[in-house]
């Protein structure tokens, strides 16, 4: 790499760190140990990985010290990073940050490499694909310290859009004392209008960059994964990629769909074995959740869900042109459980959480006559502020991280 090439490197990492706001973090941040040797931060396109890696090297006494690299800059392969980060190190640097990793096709050899090389350097890296990084990123698993970041919960909306700022609340504590919290909450600000919002506009913090395109926006994350990310983790022809698209397609406007999937794999036009792998693609690029009940949950191959759901409520909206309001309670509450808790598809009920309790969704009206007498039962009410005895507002599961 020739001076000229390096300095524009150097220069654009000091311009995105100045420009980069301090006024939100994300909940990840506080979480990361961001002196570990080697750090991945893992999560779908847009919730913010970037952003939180900027905010961290402001954070530096001497931001010289840490330098940001995007794997998309058209200057750059494995080797010239390579050299880049010699360089760094030799010049005083103590941090690295290579985002867009995915970018590269031997991208975890470039990753290993640093890591055993120069041990006085710590790299932290980052990347849109899921598919590429699970894939491709087993080798270093004993070597560095994983993260994943989700999309905001309705807690973290609320402090993005300035409304309110809250700590979050454990499960235990929403299941025990309920009624108190959601008063503390609801007299404050209007929280049913914010959930609201939040459910159609709110899961990826690039929805206040441009809210009229936002929808369109993620239908083009979506086409990213399965035109550019998919075929290239798997052997695949277009004419897979089209019938995946198709499956998206079907399984977002039924969902949440108890599935036939010898009917489905049928109308399009594939096997058990490619219809499978199509579904379990779709959950690790972040697009679906498939739920299983728990002995399903402990099988070593891929077994057939139970039922599958949109990742979550935005992703839905873009997806399907009027989606079921039953279908939306679902799946947010599924997504915002998902984020620390073991879920699976009980016998009665709607989810079963860590084996112990249970749920059903559902409207206001919901009642507890298809989980009557069973222990450990919870109904969640959507369109209610305020909930009592063991029933619960939807929004306020929206505060577990």
């Amino acid at each position: 790499m020739d001076e000229s090439s390096r300095e524009k490197i150097f220069r654009m990492s000091a311009d995105l760190v100045a420009e980069t706001s301090m006024a939100f973090k994300r909940y990840l941040y506080s979480e990361i140990d961001w002196d570990t040797r080697l750090l991945c931060i893992k999560g779908a396109r847009g919730v913010g990985k970037t952003t939180m890696m900027l905010q961290h090297i402001s954070e530096f006494d001497d931001s010289g010290k840490a330098l940001y690299v995007s794997l998309d800059n058209v200057w750059l392969d494995a080797k010239e990073t390579y050299t880049l980060a010699e360089y760094h190190l030799s010049h005083g640097g103590t941090h690295i940050f290579l985002d867009e990793v995915h970018k590269l096709a031997n991208w975890q050899d470039l990753v290993k490499s640093l890591n055993d090389n120069l041990k006085r350097l710590k790299v932290v890296y980052s990347g849109s694909s899921l598919l590429k990084l699970e894939k491709r990123g087993g080798d270093l698993s004993r070597r560095q310290t994983p993260y994943a970041l989700d999309g905001l919960s309705f807690r973290e909306y609320l402090k993005f859009e300035g409304v309110a700022d809250m700590p979050a609340i454990s499960l235990e504590e929403i299941l025990s004392k309920h009624v108190q919290l959601a008063r503390s909450v609801s007299r404050k600000f209007p929280v049913l209008a914010y959930f609201d919002a939040y459910l159609e506009k709110g899961y990826y913090p690039f929805y206040k960059e441009e809210p009229r395109h936002y929808l369109n926006r993620i239908v083009a994350t979506v086409n990213q994964v399965l035109e550019v990310d998919y075929p290239e983790i798997e052997d695949v022809e277009p004419m897979t990629i089209r019938k995946t698209r198709r499956m998206l397609s079907v399984l977002a406007s039924s969902a949440p769909l108890t599935p036939n999937m010898d009917k489905l794999y049928r109308e399009l036009g594939t096997d058990r074995k490619q219809g499978l792998k199509m579904l379990y693609a779709l959950e690790r690029a972040g697009l679906l959740s498939l739920l299983s009940n728990a002995e399903k949950e402990n099988l070593k191959h891929l077994p057939t869900p139970d039922k599958i759901y949109c990742s979550n409520p935005n992703l839905m909206r873009a997806l399907v042109a009027s989606p079921n309001q039953g279908t939306i309670r679902e799946t947010f509450f599924l997504g915002q459980l998902r984020h620390a808790h073991a879920v699976t598809y009980p016998a009665k009920g709607d989810f079963l959480v860590d084996g112990r309790w249970l749920f059903e969704i559902g409207g206001r009206g919901k009642g507890f006559d298809q989980i009557k007498d069973l222990p450990n039962s919870f109904v969640v009410n959507d369109d209610t502020e305020v909930g009592f005895g063991n029933k619960i507002p939807l929004w306020l599961f929206g505060f577990l991280y």
